[in-house]
């Protein structure tokens, strides 16, 4: 199996794992409602999660990326970072509390993987565009 095939192989199960975790905590933290994702067994479980998921975002930050898909990658990771941010899942509690925390516990996964990866991205593409001066 080529390297390209692996990374692509790596960065689907790593998302899956993203959004596997994201369901498991996010019923963590309903189960723990009102106290939710603050709860301490929850961010205890939490924490552990999003260091896991920052260690995988590395590792697809420094093998998988090539240089034609840093700007989508970049782009990407930039839509999901805001998106965490402005909290759109709010209004999946009117319909059921466990929809907005598993949305966002998927959510908070998804962006802990890529964002380290943009980071590295990030600095590889500055670092590339000094060299070509």
């Amino acid at each position: 199996m080529e390297t390209e095939k692996i990374s692509r192989w790596a960065f689907i199960a790593f998302i899956a794992a993203a959004i596997l975790m994201g369901l498991v905590v996010g019923y963590m933290a309903f189960d723990k409602h009102p106290a939710g994702f603050s709860d301490p067994g929850v961010a205890d479980i939490n924490g552990w999660v999003t260091l896991i998921m920052l260690i995988l975002g590395i590792i697809v930050g420094i093998t998988s990326i090539t240089a034609k898909e840093v700007i989508p990658f970049l782009i990407v990771t930039i839509a999901l970072i805001v998106t965490n941010v402005a909290d759109v899942w709010s209004p999946l509690s009117r319909v059921h509390e466990l929809l907005y925390y598993w949305a966002t516990g998927i959510l908070n996964y998804v962006v802990a993987f890529a964002a380290p990866a943009a980071v590295i991205v990030a600095v590889n593409a500055v670092f590339a565009m000094t060299k070509k001066k």
